[in-house]
Order: structure tokens, then C-alpha cells, then sequence
């Protein structure tokens, strides 16, 4: 048995089922971990999201923010943009089943057997593990609610960028948010920047990489994430594997075995014009 994280797919399920292929991915007795992103930019958003869905217990996915994306979309709250490749998936017969399916992922997934935790961008560097789950929870619990408009209308933006601004509950859930699916450099003090996108060697030499923060609370724990394409190679840095190899950008999807740290990957093709499936 192994369990196999999987970096951002967005939307290239080819990639995928040729990766599989090559790990010998066996669905009786392993398990995939997805970083989110399911959706979004790639030709096969609808098709990746119902392959995925149709694992099962098989697999474990968290939320990106493209798939965050999708549900505001969804929910009326935002508003498409001209390379989304979504309309498939909201016009799709199945539709409205694939969105309580997304809309019930969580935002934190943590195996204590395994002792590894998977997330989308990253945690937070003044949380430990309990206080970046219960941050998930909160959230989760108002996203999963039955009336899920109001979450949609206030989750979105970059006014919530600092742990302890948060006065209201939708403070606290747009900082989760924004945390959990955004998030790549902070300030020395703790505070999210969301404009830095490039690799550090790169970067705003004012800016941290969360993962190398001073006095991160996990740095001793396993943490498995994708949303950085532009990081550089899939490697450990700090406990914190970046397994996003731009895939949608006709690099590479891989693969990391959590119980060796063994790598796999696969080249993909890179972008292509929408398949029409609904």
C-alpha cells in the first residue's frame, strides 16, 4: 500500500492517467492525496473534477483556489475570467452534484499515521497543527452550510491578511481562506503578500517564502502542498513539499510517495482550446 500526493491538476486529466500509470497506481490498496486546483485554465476541467469525485474514499482532495473559484462562480459571487475553462462544469448535466461534492472537500487534511499534512498554499507560519485545523474547521463548517450565499459573498479579498486582524467570523474564514489557498510569501511580521508570484531568487528580497519563515510553529512536521509553480523543483524545503510543476504550463505533473519521499513525474502537453462535454 502507498499513498501518493498529486501537484495542481487545473484541469489536464491526460497527464494524470498516464502518471498513474507509471506509479502503477493500484485503487485496492493505494491512496491519492490532491493539492487542489482540480479545475480551471486546462481542457478537461469537467472530466478531471468527475474523475476524481468517482475515486471515492481512494483518494483525499483539499480546496485550491481555482476550486474556491469555481464555487463563487457557481454561487453567483464571482464572475468568470476569459481563460477559465468552468462552463463546462456549471452547465453540465451533473453539475449542481459535482458542486456539493467540491463544496464539502476540506481545507486541511492530516494523516497522524502517516504524520503528514496536506494543503493547498501552505499553513500559516504562527500556526501549529491544532490551531491551523481548527482555523479549517470554522471554515469549512460555514462553507458546508445550507445556505452557503452569504459565505460566497464575503470570502473573497485581500483585506484579511494578517492572524491577528481578525475581528469577525468572516474575518477569521476569508484569513483562512486566504491562507490555506493563496498564500506564498509574508512579511516579517506575519502579514500575506498577494501580488509576489515569482521564485525566491527572484523575489522582493523583503519577503519570506512562508515555509522559511523564523519561528514557523511547524517547521519539525511534514507538510505537502502544490499553488507554486513557479518555485522551482519538487524538493523538501523546511518540511514543506511544493509538488506544483506547472503541469497546465506544459511542464511536468508529479507525484510524491509520502511514505519514502519518492518522486515520480510525467511531461505534459501544456494548455490546450476546451473540449466541449456537458
Amino acid at each position: 500500500m502507498a499513498t501518493y500526493a498529486i501537484g495542481d491538476l487545473q484541469g489536464c486529466l491526460d497527464p494524470l492517467e498516464a502518471l498513474l500509470d507509471q506509479i502503477h497506481f493500484d485503487p485496492a490498496t493505494d491512496r491519492l492525496w490532491f493539492v487542489g486546483d482540480l479545475v480551471n485554465r486546462g481542457p478537461q476541467s469537467l472530466q478531471a473534477l468527475r474523475f476524481v469525485r468517482d475515486l471515492g474514499d481512494r483518494a483525499v482532495t483539499v480546496l485550491g483556489n481555482h476550486d474556491i473559484h469555481l464555487l463563487g462562480c457557481y454561487f453567483g459571487t464571482r464572475v468568470a475570467r476569459g481563460r477559465d475553462t468552468l462552463e463546462p462544469i456549471l452547465t453540465a448535466e451533473d453539475g449542481d452534484e459535482l458542486i456539493d461534492w467540491l463544496r464539502h472537500r476540506p481545507l486541511l487534511h492530516h494523516d497522524p499515521g502517516l504524520d503528514w499534512t496536506l494543503v493547498h498554499a501552505g499553513i500559516h507560519p504562527a500556526w501549529g497543527l491544532e490551531a491551523a485545523r481548527a482555523a479549517a474547521r470554522e471554515t469549512e463548517t460555514a462553507m458546508q452550510t445550507h445556505e452557503p450565499l452569504a459565505f460566497f459573498e464575503d470570502i473573497f479579498g485581500n483585506q484579511s491578511d494578517h492572524p491577528d486582524d481578525n475581528l469577525t467570523p468572516a474575518d477569521r474564514q476569508r484569513f483562512a481562506i486566504n491562507v490555506f489557498t493563496r498564500m506564498r510569501y509574508c512579511h516579517a511580521d506575519g502579514r500575506l503578500d498577494f501580488r509576489e508570484k515569482r521564485p525566491p531568487a527572484d523575489a522582493d528580497p523583503a519577503l519570506t517564502p512562508w515555509f522559511a519563515m523564523p519561528g514557523r510553529a511547524m517547521a519539525d512536521q511534514r507538510i505537502v502542498f502544490g499553488h507554486w509553480s513557479t518555485l522551482g523543483r519538487a524538493k523538501g524545503r523546511a518540511n514543506a513539499w511544493g509538488i506544483d510543476q506547472g503541469c497546465l504550463w506544459g511542464n511536468q505533473l508529479t507525484a510524491l510517495r509520502l511514505e519514502d519521499e519518492a518522486l515520480f513525474a510525467i511531461d505534459c502537453p501544456g494548455a490546450q482550446t476546451p473540449k466541449v462535454d456537458k
